[in-house]
């Protein structure tokens, strides 16, 4: 493999005009992954010329700024991206090799490691986006793509490999303006109160809880082609019996087989990770072509013995129920969890703390309390013995529970220990995740 070449694209015609706008990640950005995601491309024969490619490229880079700009840190010490036509990497390189012969080896996996560029964050000004054409001796070609994960989701890139194909083929082709309003797409409420705890779900926190998944090295990694023919996934959804996607039958289906290949305890839980497109389940609805992040995790989570017991039926349900609990209000939650995280609202809802640090006074709002009223309180750490008590309703995981007088523990192993005189003091604590005033 030689690099033959190496330049960056800019925008044809220019996307900045004037002032350089900065557009802010929102929570969905910042909880992606904050790195550069490979794609790879490959045509045995037939592909465009270079030139062409890259003609398309710049023409479709006009219509998608965020992938030309760079990230820099705003005025409140957040990550954003300045809108600046900045440009695009764009590699060129040949193999000594035939297409066909190089995704045929053992060792593809470190092969296709070979053919897309590798982003330094480390380096100032780095691009979003980096592209590297490789040629082959057989007149085949491989398009690699390394894209910078905050700033758009696999629908997002989609729509703009779409684009940019419509613009290799066809010169002057009309091309799609994606919305790209940030701040209309995922405002936080004010003040924002997360009903759920995000911490080590969507945002990383002091402690896992499972959802993290180890690294593999390439040399492990093997590809493996399964065809499902049409009969057989018909019989799937047969054994289901209601109407479900062919997604929820074969994950369900695959879920089952590769648990029992693992041999685990019967005891032991297992558990797939869903990404759930959010655009159509927010309030309001977000635009399909939304240009961004819009994705959250779902977590069908069974115990093994259950699992490999259960029908298909079963287990599509708790497939369903797992993306079903991503909702309009999980969705607003998520939000505001992520204004408050990073510093946002240190007034309201959550309030992260340094890992095991104190933090001495939070301000909260004095509510006009009646009769009936109650402190929901989703997530507290452990307080001194001795503190102020309250007398309230602490909730948890959909679990309420009346502390009068005394700490606690909730179902959660949280204890409540707040005082309620327009000031809430908090000793010893990791985070409160949210301290709601219901009426």
């Amino acid at each position: 493999m030689e690099i033959t070449r190496s330049e960056v694209l800019r925008p044809s015609p220019a996307s900045a005009s004037g002032s350089v706008q900065t557009a802010k990640l929102t929570a969905f950005d910042r909880a992606a992954t904050d790195g550069h995601i490979p794609t790879v491309f490959a045509w045995n024969t037939g592909a465009p010329s270079n030139d062409k490619i890259k003609d398309g490229l710049a023409a479709v880079l006009a219509r998608f700024p965020h992938l030309a700009g760079r990230f820099d840190v705003d005025d409140r010490g957040r990550r954003c991206v300045r809108l600046n036509d900045a440009g695009v990497l764009v590699l060129e390189a040949a193999a000594a090799a035939d297409l066909a012969d190089a995704l045929a080896h053992d060792d593809v996996a470190a092969h296709v490691n070979d053919l897309y560029p590798k982003a330094d964050m480390g380096r100032a000004d780095e691009p979003v986006l980096q592209v590297q054409l490789t040629r082959y001796t057989c007149g085949g070609l491989v398009i690699g793509t390394a894209c910078h994960h905050q700033v758009a989701d696999g629908q997002s890139m989609s729509v703009f490999y779409t684009a940019w194909a419509a613009a290799v083929r066809t010169a002057g082709a009309v091309l799609p303006t994606p919305s790209v309003d940030r701040a209309a797409v995922a405002a936080p409420r004010s003040p924002p109160t997360p009903a759920f705890d995000h911490r080590n779900i969507e945002f990383k926190g002091d402690h896992s809880r499972g959802h993290s998944y180890g690294v593999l090295p390439l040399e492990r990694i093997r590809n493996l082609a399964v065809h499902f023919p049409e009969e057989f996934v018909s019989g799937l959804k047969s054994q289901v019996g209601a109407r479900c996607s062919t997604f929820q039958c074969l994950l369900a289906h695959a879920w089952k087989k590769v648990t029992a290949a693992r041999d685990l305890s019967p005891e032991e839980f297992t558990q797939v990770r869903v990404a759930v497109n959010c655009r159509g389940r927010a309030s309001p609805a977000v635009p399909v072509d939304y240009f961004g992040n819009m994705v959250l995790w779902a977590f069908p989570r069974m115990q093994v013995r259950d699992l490999l017991s259960a029908s298909y039926a079963a287990v599509v349900g708790v497939i369903r129920d797992a993306v079903a609990r991503v909702d309009e209000e999980y969705i607003q939650s998520f939000v505001d969890f992520g204004e408050l995280a990073i510093g946002g609202g240190h007034r309201h809802g959550v309030l992260p703390g340094p890992g095991g640090g104190q933090l001495a006074r939070v301000q909260v709002p004095r509510p006009r309390l009646r009769r009936r009223a109650a402190v929901r309180v989703l997530a507290a750490g452990p307080a001194r013995r001795g503190g102020p008590h309250l007398r309230a309703v602490v909730g948890g995981e959909g679990r309420r529970r009346d502390v009068h007088g005394a700490r606690r523990r909730s179902r959660r192993g949280f204890q409540a220990d707040l005082l309620l005189h327009g000031l809430i003091t908090t000793r010893n604590i990791n985070y409160i995740a949210c301290v709601l005033y219901v009426k």
